[in-house]
This record gives structure tokens, C-alpha cells and sequence, in this order.
């Protein structure tokens, strides 16, 4: 039996609590109006933005963008989302890693796995998928043909595409719109982030790095 506990003693010991001084879906295509990406990034990022104190959503302090010591051997570049205490980790070359608070996928629509994010978007169209509206048809059917890029759209300003292989898995690591749902389970699969902070998050990731889902409390408490 693999319980909640378990979960949690195993992020724990990939990072530290101790902050370190110093610091759904298909795309096809990127936004058509480009220049208007500068104006959105200005809209959605609150002003005088300070990430480790700026919060008009209202969020928990400890969903913050913070730096934490990472344990040693994680490679640089990769990112670790710890689906059981909200957490995405992007790992630096220093021992270290930024922390940010996150929302997951509602129920048995998140996937734990090991991904590879093989492309990247500034705010990105979206599509829901034929499982969405098929499973939710009065909510994404009239969103079929797509929803063009902006401060509205729901993969928000940056959107990580993640693969197995060559096959895309229409699971992102994306902005929303919704940034009250960070810290909850509140996506059709996906990993949402505030908006001014997966901008942050956004250049320090290239193409080629690997994003390790861990299994959420649902998951951990399932029969091994």
C-alpha cells in the first residue's frame, strides 16, 4: 500500500523546506496577433511585480515563487512537479531550485509520468480535446474550432507542451486565468501556474529537459 505519507517523504527528501537566501490541452499554433504579447505580459503581471511577495489573488505565501536546496544529483534544467503538495521545482546548476505553487488536474484526469517538453509557447491557442467534449460537451463543444491566444485563453501566457517520445501527450505546464486555483485540482489534466509566474518559469526551460509528474494523494494511497 503506497500512502500520502510515503509521497510526501519522497519530495521532501528531493528538496528542502529551507528557502535559500537570494532569491489543457492542444496548441496548434501560437497567437496570431504577436504584437500584442508584450501588452498581455503587462496586463496579466500585477504592478511593481515581485515574485517572492506579490499576491493580489489571495494565494497561500508558501505557493510563492521561492528557492529552495535541492538534493544533489537532480539535473539542471529538469523540472519536478510534487503533485501531492502543489509544487512545480525547476532545478538550477547551484544545488538549488525554484519553487512555485501550482494547480493539477481534477480527480483521475492527472497523469503522473515521466515527460519530455518538446515545445514551447507564448501565449498559445487552445483546443480542447475530443475527450473533453465529448466527457463535457455543454462546456467545450462550442470551443472546438479553438480560442485564439490572449489574457482570457486558457493555457494563459506560456504554455510547455510535454511528450513521450514523439507523441503528444496534450498535457502542458501552462499559465490560466483562473490563478485562485492554485493550490487545488481544478484542470482537465494539465499543471497551471499563475501567470506571472510561469512568464518567470518560462525562458529559463529549454526543449529536450524532462518534467517528472509524481503521483498525487489519490494516486498514493492506491495499491501498489
Amino acid at each position: 500500500m503506497l500512502t500520502r505519507r510515503h509521497f510526501i517523504q519522497t519530495t521532501t527528501a528531493l528538496f528542502s523546506a529551507a528557502a535559500v537566501p537570494g532569491a489543457l490541452l492542444p496548441s496548434s499554433a501560437f497567437a496570431s496577433d504577436t504584437g500584442k504579447w508584450a501588452a498581455w505580459d503587462a496586463r496579466v503581471t500585477p504592478p511593481n511585480y515581485d515574485p517572492a511577495t506579490s499576491n493580489p489573488w489571495g494565494l497561500h505565501p508558501r505557493f510563492l515563487p521561492t528557492r529552495v536546496e535541492a538534493r544533489a544529483g537532480l539535473k539542471p534544467g529538469d523540472i519536478h512537479v510534487d503533485a501531492v503538495a502543489r509544487y512545480l521545482y525547476f532545478i538550477e546548476s547551484e544545488g538549488t531550485a525554484q519553487r512555485f505553487g501550482v494547480a493539477i488536474a481534477r480527480g483521475k484526469l492527472y497523469e503522473p509520468g515521466t515527460y519530455s517538453i518538446r515545445r514551447k509557447a507564448k501565449w498559445p491557442k487552445w483546443t480542447p480535446t475530443p475527450a473533453m467534449i465529448k466527457r463535457e460537451p455543454g462546456k467545450y463543444a462550442k470551443f472546438e474550432d479553438g480560442v485564439p491566444g490572449g489574457p482570457t485563453n486558457p493555457l494563459g501566457a506560456r504554455a510547455l507542451y510535454l511528450y513521450v517520445g514523439n507523441r503528444d501527450t496534450y498535457l502542458r505546464i501552462h499559465g490560466t486565468p483562473s490563478p485562485r486555483s492554485i493550490g487545488g485540482r481544478a484542470s482537465s489534466g494539465c499543471v497551471r501556474m499563475a501567470m506571472p509566474h510561469v512568464i518567470g518559469l518560462y525562458d529559463q526551460v529549454k526543449t529536450g529537459a524532462t518534467a517528472y509528474l509524481y503521483a498525487s494523494e489519490t494516486d498514493a494511497t492506491a495499491a501498489s
